[in-house]
């Protein structure tokens, strides 16, 4: 598959459109293409219908709430949503299997940014856009954060041209492997905590996806680690590329990287030491400062003076989901941290609340352990939990630990307006989860916007 006539003469079948786009810019990219295309999806029309609306004037052939074993073992090629695992039975059947990442890397010419994580991934390739894109702006950001590469491959296939950031899930790596199309210039693994393990048999299996974001770099390329982070140094020791660090305390002399300083971000690279980081910025939480360092660090290294960094993320607000301040109303702060969908991401949240702040929390199970985080809880002035089965799990130990809470609700609406009710001016409310979504909502981005509309909905005072 070298060239457009290449795809026009193949049998693609599409495995789940989905609601996040990654599906739609496959079918996109292959239609217009010319292949004979099929897409299959065991949701039903009704709730695809959005997707499908944008593919109207294309012969696609749908096969929705099923999938069926002809559709993989006839076809070219699969293009597989990262959601589902190879494990599956229809994947078992499939000539070829790619994704809209491997496809856009076959073309793609310009230099790769990649980032990974269990946390801060989204905050830290929409940091280093923001900035990159404003000297460079045929920047190209994609990936995990919603919008696939497949959406700007034109632009990218042809000719050099400025990087493109790619944000990369454990998943969307894993789909990488073996394939040798992934050799960022720069790669980052902003941390490493127990997450999937309802899809991972251990932690060992989910971070041996999280070090393919290294495994074919050279060294010519960089990896920047965490220092704070034991996994960080197990990296470090194995990658041939160039490792730097990023830590919350000053890194010993001998080590570059970035790294905190009486509140402010420092970069050190062949021992010049360069301020990137005001101690005040836009984004609330140590964990988003933190998010902050690890952008000024790529940036640096792709020819950003330190002023220019500095000036840029000092003003950088964040984006949807992850702290996002939504509004204040009746002198009540509300944020939206919907992304936090393990309960490490809650904990950092409630630490890096700055004010009184009640705790809008619980859902849908991932095995993962609230018993680290528990203590954080204390320091809310009151809780609502959502229904769920790790709510189930979170409320054991707030029992043993005798901290109080109101719920479970069977919605969000009946907890928004408790909370609301309850809430002073001076005050700040957080919707962060610390579980999935799923059940109640389609998944952690309805469930922001959910929460958003609700909140905006707030009568004032």
């Amino acid at each position: 598959m070298n060239s457009d006539t290449d795809i026009s003469s193949l049998k693609v079948t599409i495995m789940g459109l989905g609601l996040h786009g990654g599906g739609l810019s496959s079918a996109l990219f292959f239609a217009e293409r010319g292949a004979e295309l099929i897409v299959t999806d065991l949701r039903e029309e009704n709730i695809l219908k959005p997707i499908i609306n944008k593919l109207r004037k294309y012969e696609i052939k749908y096969v929705l709430g099923e999938h069926r074993e002809e559709d993989f073992s006839n076809a070219d090629l699969v293009i597989k949503n990262p959601a589902v695992p190879l494990s599956s039975p229809f994947l078992k059947l499939a000539q070829k299997i790619e994704t809209d990442i491997s496809i856009f890397l076959k073309y793609n010419k310009r230099p790769i940014i990649a980032v990974t994580g269990s946390k801060g991934k989204s905050t830290t390739v929409s940091a280093i856009f923001d900035v990159l894109q404003y000297y460079k702006n045929d920047t190209k950001l994609g990936g995990n954060i919603t919008t696939s590469p497949l959406n700007f491959i034109d632009e990218c296939r042809d000719r050099e041209g400025a990087p493109v950031i790619l944000e990369l899930s454990s998943w969307q790596l894993a789909d990488l492997k073996g394939k040798g199309l992934l050799t960022p210039r720069i790669a980052v693994i902003t941390n490493i905590m127990p997450d999937h393990q309802n899809r991972y048999s251990s932690m060992n299996e989910y971070i041996a996806d999280k070090k393919l974001i290294y495994a074919d770099q050279s060294d010519k390329d960089f990896l920047i680690c965490n220092y704070d982070d034991e996994y960080g140094h197990n990296f470090a020791a194995e990658t041939a590329a160039k490792t730097l660090f990023v830590s919350e305390k000053p890194l010993p002399e001998n080590i570059d990287g970035a790294f905190i300083l009486d509140f402010e971000g420092y970069i050190r690279i062949e021992g010049q030491m360069e301020k990137v980081l005001p101690e005040n910025i836009k984004i609330p939480g140590e964990h988003n400062r933190l998010n902050l360092l690890y952008a000024a660090l790529v940036l640096r290294l792709s020819g950003i003076n330190s002023d220019q960094i500095s000036n840029r993320l000092k003003k950088f607000t964040g984006i949807a989901h992850r702290m996002e301040l939504i509004t204040v109303k009746n002198g009540v702060s509300w944020y939206n941290d919907s992304a936090a969908t393990i309960p490490q991401a809650t904990a950092a949240a409630m630490k890096g609340c700055r004010t009184p702040f009640r705790l809008i929390a619980g859902g849908t199970d991932k095995e993962l352990d609230f018993d680290g985080t528990i203590e954080a809880f204390l320091l809310a002035k009151s809780i609502y939990l959502l229904e769920g089965t790790a709510t189930d799990r979170l409320t054991v130990l707030l029992d043993k630990q005798k901290i109080s809470y109101k719920g479970p609700y069977t919605n969000l609406k009946d907890a928004v307006k408790d909370t609301a009710d309850e809430s002073q001016s001076g005050e700040s409310v957080i919707f962060s989860p610390g579980a999935t979504s799923f059940g109640m909502f389609n998944n952690e981005f309805d469930r922001g916007d959910q929460f958003r509309q609700m909140v905006l909905a707030l009568p004032s005072s």
